[in-house]
């Protein structure tokens, strides 16, 4: 990047939110602290200064190509990782960006809008997550009350909770929140929410754990075991994706296969996915996770021995 695309593009950051730190600059943009000094200097001298007037603006906003298909790709996700909520302002706010693009952009866009796509997710989002007012909850500190579906019961339950954040993982939203019910901060799945319904009540946010330091205290309190298998040529194609859903760390390739390292919780769990690789699997570490694959296959065959007779 030049200099003056570089000053445009720190402009347009320093534009983006009251306080800018010399820091966040740097990091952005790989540059010195010193460069970042000179590169605002240049910019007070252009009459522009540390602070930018409220009506100051910039010229109409121009995308380069690569921002245009960066633009297009995330719509592609939003429609597919979302709900209808945000979709329908995703659309509004990509229908104002292709607005203000040159004309070979929109063709550009428009040929390729159909050359790229985002399969849908094993567990397909419901239409209604209600992500949007989930975010009205977090930005203005409302409790939100809602039905909440316990796999294990089997059974609704009506709750109050104060939002601490959203996490996208496991191909599913997610709401941290503290949980007026259980006393304690839980980890609540969207699409098991029901009624959900923001109200007018309020919680403080110095009460609470921010969603940094909620994810660092589970890190420490998860209770993870290192497990090291190797999986066979032929089955490596169907492991695919699925790896990064079970902790996976790191792989190598050896001989006849790739060997997996994943970070476990939950053995049992692990040794059902594995089940599905039947002997295109093998277990290298720890003896625990052979030990509850031979049970689960033990069980399998009574089963189905049963079955027979």
């Amino acid at each position: 990047m030049n200099r003056i695309d570089r000053l445009t593009a720190i402009l347009i950051q320093l534009q983006s939110q009251r306080i800018i730190r010399a820091q966040e600059i740097a990091d952005r943009f790989e540059i010195s602290l010193r460069t970042v000094y000179r590169d605002i200097r240049a910019l007070e001298e252009a009459g522009i200064g540390y602070f930018l007037a409220d009506g100051y603006r910039l010229p109409p906003v121009h995308f380069t190509p690569e921002e245009a298909r960066a633009m297009l790709v995330s719509g592609k996700l939003v429609s597919q990782l979302t709900d209808a909520s945000v979709q329908k302002y995703h659309q509004n706010a990509l229908f104002k960006i292709k607005s203000v693009l040159k004309t070979e952009q929109q063709e550009m866009l428009n040929d390729l809008e159909n050359r790229v796509a985002v399969l849908n997710p094993p567990n397909q989002q419901p239409d209604e997550l209600h992500l949007e007012k989930i975010q009205q909850a977090l930005l203005n500190c409302q409790v939100v009350e809602m039905d909440y579906f316990s796999p294990s019961s089997g059974q609704f339950t009506r709750r109050g909770i104060e939002p601490i954040g959203m996490v996208y993982y496991g191909d599913a939203w997610h709401i941290i929140a503290y949980c007026q019910l259980r006393q304690d901060y839980r980890d609540f799945r969207l699409d098991r929410m029901s009624k959900l319904d923001v109200t007018n009540q309020k919680y403080h946010l110095r009460d609470r754990l921010n969603l940094e330091q909620y994810l660092d205290r589970q890190s420490q309190m998860t209770d993870t075991v290192l497990v090291k298998v190797r999986f066979q040529s032929v089955v490596i194609r169907f492991v695919g994706q699925d790896r990064y859903r079970y902790g996976f760390v790191q792989e190598k390739e050896v001989e006849d296969g790739v060997e997996y390292w994943f970070l476990v919780s939950h053995i049992e769990h692990f040794a059902r996915w594995l089940l599905m690789y039947g002997n295109g699997v093998t277990i290298i570490s720890p003896p625990s996770l052979s030990d509850m694959m031979q049970k689960l296959v033990h069980e399998l065959i009574r089963h189905y021995g049963d079955n027979n007779d």
